[in-house]
């Protein structure tokens, strides 16, 4: 995406989000740049208008998506919500640790944030040229990756959240061909987020929030409307393989509906 002129970003407060707002006021000077959060940064980016927003509350999100777009189009969606650990919230090790509470957590904001993000900017979306709605994953959200177990409710939460992709993807496609609909794996960061595995032994690769928001913007200057539905790490590969689906089928056309 070379020149876009409208560019929104919900999860300002965190590192990626917050170096997104930074690299792409530095690549795109004259353009629209608003940055929602739950709270204001320390330091406010020149240039940026940077906004409060409610993540769990849907009238919130729809405001933030009305504002947005009040003026034209947006060409862009950056969604960088998401967490993994919190004071009692811990990576489950093995099925004895799994709990109720934490998986509600990380699937209200692993997933359902963006979900609902995504039903009110995907209509926002510019239409008569190329438009991209990209949220953060994380490779573990892969079943085919899964190689070594545990993190049940994180990778859960992620895999459901590319679920939301390939499906929002689908019914976008239908309305607005130029949109593009992505997941993006940014790799370890060094953020809050990661902070307490980041000397676990199994990350050979560590980015700063600013060399990872660089790598991703790089992938998605790559992208065209044929890479819809897909989920890219940092480095441009595919980290989530789905099978194909044709556009005008339903779950139910495949034998997927409800259970009874």
């Amino acid at each position: 995406m070379k020149y876009p002129e409208n560019i929104t970003i919900i999860g300002g407060g965190g590192a990626i989000g917050y170096a997104f707002a930074q690299e792409l006021r530095a690549r795109h000077p004259v353009a629209t740049i608003r940055v929602f959060s739950r709270a204001l940064p320390q330091t406010e980016i020149s240039g940026v208008s940077h906004q409060l927003i409610d993540y769990e509350d849907e009238l919130s999100i729809q405001a933030a998506a009305n504002l947005a777009s009040a003026d034209r189009p947006v060409d862009l969606v950056l969604v960088t919500t998401g967490i993994l650990h919190e004071e009692n919230l811990r990576p489950e090790k093995s099925l004895r640790e799994l709990s109720y509470k934490n998986f509600e957590r990380l699937f209200k904001v692993n997933t359902i944030t963006p979900a609902l993000i995504a039903k009110y900017f995907l209509p926002v979306l510019s239409r008569n040229k190329l438009s991209i709605f990209a949220a953060l994953s994380a490779r573990v959200g892969s079943v085919s990756d899964n190689q070594l177990g545990g993190w049940y409710a994180y990778r859960a939460s992620k895999s459901a959240l590319n679920m939301i992709i390939k499906s929002a993807s689908i019914e976008v496609a239908r309305k607005n061909p130029e949109a593009i609909v992505v997941g993006l794996h940014p790799g370890t960061v060094d953020s809050n987020l990661s902070k307490p595995f980041q000397h676990s032994g199994a990350n050979s690769k560590l980015f700063t929030p600013s060399i990872a928001a660089i790598h991703l913007l790089r992938v998605l200057d790559s992208l065209s409307s044929d890479h819809t539905v897909k989920c890219f790490a940092w480095d441009g590969s595919e980290t989530v393989s789905y099978t194909h689906i044709r556009a005008h089928e339903t779950p139910e056309h495949r034998g997927l509906g409800g259970v009874g």
